[in-house]
C-alpha cells in the first residue's frame, strides 16, 4: 500500500512538474489568446453593439482562442480575458478610436484626441445617399443564377460561416443577403481590408500634391544605413526588403505588434534590411502600420492626422459607420482594425470602380487605380499597391476576371471590384479557403452578368 501511494505521489508530482514546464514554455503565447479574446470582445460589444454572450458564442469560439475566459465591464467600457487565470489582458474602448489592448501602466483616465467626423447624410438613394436603393431591373442580368450564387454563399453555413453578401452592378444594389442575426445595419470587422483603406489615403495625398510616393521614406533612423533607399512606393508594394515575420501561430513580429506594442508604427521601422528594395516581396502588417506613422508625419498636429482619413475619404463618400481603431499612442492600426456595415464597405469598392470619382467628386487620380492594380515586383501577380490581384500566371481564381481588384481580410472578409463586369461584390464571414471557396462564389456571380 505504501509503495502504491509512493508511486501515485511521484506520478502526480511528475504531472504537476510537466504541466508547469508546459505553462512556462507557452506562457508568452497566452498573451495572444487572452489579448485576441479581450480585444475582439471589447470591439464587438462597444463598436458593433453585440452582446458578450453572442461574441463568445460566435466570434471567440474557435480554437485555441476559446480557451480564454472573458469578462466585460459595461460601465468602464472594457473587456478582460485570461487563459486558466493566466496572463490576463484588458482592452478599453475610447470613443472615436475604438478598442485597444492596454498595458498595466496605461492611464485609462488620461484625456485623448479623437477624429472629428462629418456624418451629414446625403438625400439620395443608396449607394450615394442614405435613402433606400432604387428598385432596378437589368434585362441582361440573369437574376435566377444571381440568386443561386448568393444563396450558395450561405449553404452549409456552419462551415462557410458567411454573415453578409452584397452585389452592386452599375451603381445599383442588385443583391443583398445576411445570415440570421445580421442585417444592413450590422457592423463588421474588415481585418486586413483596412490596409487598402490606409493606402488610399496616400493616393489622396498624392493627388492633392502633398506627397510623392516615390520619395524616400522619412524614417530618421534609416538615413545612415542601406535602408535610406526605401521609398514609400516600396512600402506600398510590400517590397521594402525589410525583415518581418507575419506568423500568427506564436510570438512573432506581427503578434508582438498587435498584442504588446504601445506604438504599432515603430516595429517595422526597427527591422534590418534583408535585401535591397524590390528584390523580395514580403507581406507585412508592420509595413502598413509604418505607413500609418509616415502618414502622421505629414501633418502639423495629431488632431489633423486623426481627422484627415475621415475628411478626405471616409465621411466624404458617406462611410459613416466606418471606424478605424487606434493604438495606445493614438496611431491608426491600419494593418488590421476597422469596422463598418457591408453597405459602407461596398462604397469603398465603388470608389475604385469609378477610378476615384464619387458622384462627381474626384478623390484621387484615376491613374492611382492603375497603380494599385499593377503587380508588385516578385509578388507573382497576386499583389499590387496594398490590394490583392488575380493576375498571376496560374490565375489563382480562374473563374474570376483577371482585372479583379480586392481588399482582403482575415477569415474571408473581402471587397472585390471587377471593372470589366461593372461589379462590386462584398462578403463578410468567419471562414475562408478551403471552407469558403471565393473562386466558386465570385465566379458564380460573374456568370449571372454578361
Amino acid at each position: 500500500m505504501k509503495r502504491t501511494k509512493k508511486i501515485i505521489g511521484i506520478s502526480v508530482l511528475t504531472l504537476i512538474v510537466a504541466l508547469g514546464i508546459v505553462v512556462i514554455a507557452n506562457y508568452q503565447k497566452l498573451t495572444i489568446l487572452s489579448g485576441y479574446s479581450a480585444k475582439n470582445m471589447a470591439s464587438s460589444v462597444f463598436i458593433a453593439q453585440r452582446t458578450p454572450a453572442f461574441t463568445d458564442a460566435n466570434d471567440n469560439n474557435f480554437a485555441p482562442v476559446n480557451l480564454a475566459e472573458d469578462t466585460v465591464d459595461m460601465e468602464a467600457q472594457s473587456a478582460s480575458a485570461s487563459v486558466y487565470g493566466l496572463n490576463k489582458r484588458t482592452a478599453v474602448y475610447r470613443d472615436g478610436l475604438g478598442a485597444v489592448l492596454i498595458t498595466d501602466d496605461f492611464d485609462v483616465n488620461a484625456p485623448y484626441l479623437k477624429p472629428n467626423r462629418n456624418k451629414k447624410r446625403v438625400g439620395m438613394p443608396y449607394p450615394y445617399g442614405y435613402l433606400p436603393p432604387k428598385d432596378s431591373v437589368f434585362t441582361e442580368v440573369n437574376y435566377e443564377r444571381l440568386s443561386q450564387a448568393i444563396d450558395s454563399a450561405f449553404f452549409n453555413n456552419e462551415i462557410q460561416k458567411s454573415r453578409a453578401v452584397l452585389v452592386i452592378y452599375k451603381d445599383h444594389l442588385i443583391a443583398e443577403k445576411y445570415a440570421e442575426g445580421y442585417d444592413q445595419n450590422s457592423i463588421f470587422l474588415g481585418w486586413s481590408m483596412t490596409k487598402s483603406v490606409l493606402a488610399t489615403v496616400f493616393g489622396i495625398l498624392q493627388y492633392q500634391g502633398k506627397l510623392d510616393i516615390n520619395q524616400k521614406a522619412p524614417i530618421e533612423a534609416w538615413q545612415n544605413d542601406n535602408r535610406r533607399e526605401i521609398t514609400i512606393n516600396d512600402l506600398l508594394h510590400m517590397n521594402s526588403g525589410l525583415a518581418w515575420e507575419e506568423d500568427y501561430g506564436g510570438i512573432s513580429d506581427v503578434t508582438k505588434m498587435l498584442f504588446q506594442a504601445k506604438d504599432v508604427t515603430q516595429i517595422q521601422a526597427e527591422k534590418e534590411a534583408e535585401t535591397p528594395p524590390n528584390q523580395q516581396w514580403n507581406y507585412s502588417s508592420g509595413t502598413t502600420n509604418l505607413l500609418s506613422g509616415i502618414l502622421r508625419q505629414q501633418f502639423d498636429t495629431h488632431q489633423a492626422y486623426l481627422d484627415f482619413p475621415y475628411q478626405a475619404l471616409i465621411d466624404r463618400i458617406g462611410m459613416h459607420t466606418y471606424l478605424m481603431e487606434a493604438d495606445m499612442s493614438g496611431n491608426y492600426i491600419g494593418s488590421s482594425y476597422s469596422w463598418g456595415t457591408a453597405r459602407d464597405w461596398a462604397k469603398f469598392g465603388l470608389l475604385y470602380l469609378h477610378n476615384g470619382n464619387w458622384n462627381g467628386d474626384q478623390l484621387f487620380d484615376e491613374k492611382w487605380v492603375a497603380y494599385v492594380s499593377t503587380p508588385a515586383p516578385n509578388a507573382g501577380g497576386q499583389y499590387g499597391g496594398h490590394f490583392w490581384l488575380n493576375q498571376g500566371p496560374n490565375n489563382y481564381m480562374p473563374r474570376v476576371p483577371k482585372d479583379a481588384l480586392m481588399a482582403n481580410g482575415y477569415q474571408g472578409q473581402r471587397v472585390t471590384v471587377i471593372p470589366s463586369k461593372d461589379l462590386v461584390i462584398v462578403r463578410f464571414g468567419l471562414a475562408e479557403w478551403p471552407d469558403f471557396d471565393f473562386n466558386k462564389f465570385l465566379g458564380s456571380v460573374c456568370d449571372a452578368i454578361p
